[in-house]
């Protein structure tokens, strides 16, 4: 499918991808390796508002056909790109992954489980489809009423550049089966894996259903704002989601918003070290911590605090960070300057502010340290509950270590910030953590382990509460979202 995508190759070229043709624009800008970012990736053509609305128009033309196709019918096309996903994550880096991990800054492998996740994701909605866009029908005597659920609209579908193929085809898929159109707005740090994607799955369906538009905080306030755009569905921070949502207020759009949290991690005090460290270290640590759900905040009884630190310490010092295509590399850089540079100022305040900071892992090649976005893997021993990196959301490598003494006190911190997106449990005991569970207050908890098992994909509806989140994504709660209900009653007499 995109035999023309090499690892290592030239800068690609990335137009807008508007009503089936590719189309520039008077300006470009580069994306970067962030492992060597005096490599230019692509040089991409950014959108404007004119081009914006040339988009939604062809989104909204397209919408009249394609909202009456039957709904079988767009599950069998769905089904289809789901497979060519697939058969590009077994293509490795020869195909599209390795334009991702140069772009995303991330691992090989790690690429390639997205890209499978991806085709899984596309599967599972189509799945979700068959009960959540079945009509119910209520019946007596007197009449019939009959709830039926209709494609809400054009979609506009904003995504980040931390997993950006998964993050768009869990809009993607659910959009188009419920027999919405697309205008897909890519990150500016990491677009060409998207519009590279889509122009190739766009063959599928009728012309104008997916769109693609390139740019910066302007092009998603010009989607937020347009008339024609019914749903934002965006995946990103706080921040640019008040943004969208004051625009979005003056033609009362829907919004579903997958924000950022600061979730915490309980450790409890029947916690298996042996087992149980590289798997709540890869919750935290996974993609460099790089992740919407990451661990960012980890509470430890004091009676195995010492000993679980250490332990932990020992565990991540072992990781070999350098550029992803390294093959020595089990850690790779954080994705763009501006998100390192936040980084490495909430190190140096937490210094400042008299924290323990433990710096971990090595560098594969400490020569060209200074060429990528890297930092190490950052504990932060006994905290301040007043620290920032306890109280705010990281988005990378820096993990904070907080010792508790009681059930009540851990609850309590836990809860207290206004994030809620997801949480996680670490115990032997399954009824114990259960019971713990129930008391945090997130969209999702975990338990002894930070992820979702293929069933959790499959079913669980995905999404936080409080700050980190309006609405879900995922199974039949998450397809909702791309639909209105119309209501009939029929009366008998």
């Amino acid at each position: 499918m995109l035999d023309i995508v090499k690892a290592g190759s030239a800068p690609l070229t990335i137009d807008n991808f508007v009503d089936g043709a590719w189309i520039g624009g008077e300006t470009r800008f580069e994306v970067r390796d962030p492992g060597r970012t005096a490599d230019v990736v692509a040089r991409v053509a950014a959108a404007d508002a004119a081009l914006v609305d040339r988009a939604v128009a062809a989104a909204a033309g397209a919408l009249k056909s394609w909202s009456r196709v039957p709904v079988a019918e767009r599950a069998a096309l769905v089904l289809k790109a789901a497979d060519l996903i697939e058969a590009e994550a077994e293509k490795g880096l020869d195909g599209l992954a390795g334009v991702v991990v140069r772009e995303t800054g991330m691992l090989p492998a790690e690429i390639v489980l997205e890209l499978r996740g991806a085709a899984f994701a596309a599967r599972d909605n189509v799945t979700a489809a068959q009960a959540a866009l079945e009509p119910v029908v209520i019946e007596d005597a007197t009449s019939i009423v009959r709830i039926e659920r209709r494609p809400i609209g054009v979609v506009a579908a904003i995504v980040p550049w931390n997993a950006p193929i998964v993050l768009l085809i869990r809009k993607f898929a659910p959009a188009l089966v419920a027999g919405d159109t697309l205008v897909i707005k890519t990150p500016p740090t990491a677009p060409a894996g998207i519009a590279l994607l889509m122009a190739a799955l766009a063959p599928l369906f009728p012309k104008g259903v997916i769109n693609v538009v390139h740019g910066g905080a302007e092009v998603g306030a010009a989607l937020a704002a347009h008339p024609k755009v019914r749903l934002i569905s965006f995946t990103g921070g706080g921040v640019a989601a008040r943004a969208i949502m004051r625009t979005a207020a003056d033609t009362l759009k829907n919004v579903q918003f997958e924000l950022g949290g600061n979730d915490a991690a309980i450790v409890l005090d029947d916690f298996d070290l042996d087992k149980g460290i590289p798997m709540l270290a890869a919750g935290a640590f996974h993609r460099s911590g790089q992740f919407c759900f990451a661990i960012k905040r980890l509470y430890v009884p004091e009676a195995i605090y010492d000993a679980f630190f250490e332990r932990l310490a020992a565990h991540l010092d072992k990781v070999r960070i350098g550029h992803p295509l390294d093959p020595r590399t089990t850690f790779g850089p954080i994705n763009n300057p501006g998100q390192l540079a936040f980084l490495n100022g909430l190190v140096a305040k937490t210094r400042a502010a008299g924290g323990d900071l433990v710096e971990l892992g090595q560098p594969v090649d400490p020569a060209t340290w200074a060429e990528g976005n890297y930092i190490r893997p950052t504990l932060v021993r006994r905290p301040g509950p007043d620290f920032e990196v306890v109280t705010c959301e990281q988005f990378g490598p820096v993990l904070p270590v907080i010792a508790y003494d009681s059930l009540d006190e851990v609850v309590a911190l836990a809860n207290g910030t206004e994030y809620g997106l997801g949480s996680s449990i670490w115990t032997t005991d399954f009824d114990r953590g259960l019971a713990l569970a129930r008391r945090l207050e997130a969209g999702m908890t975990f338990i002894n382990k930070n992820a979702q098992s293929r069933l959790g994909r499959r079913h669980m509806p995905f999404g936080g509460i409080k700050q980190s989140g309006i609405g879900t994504e995922n199974a039949e709660a998450g397809l909702a979202e791309f639909t209105e209900i119309h209501a009939i009653n029929i009366h008998k007499a």
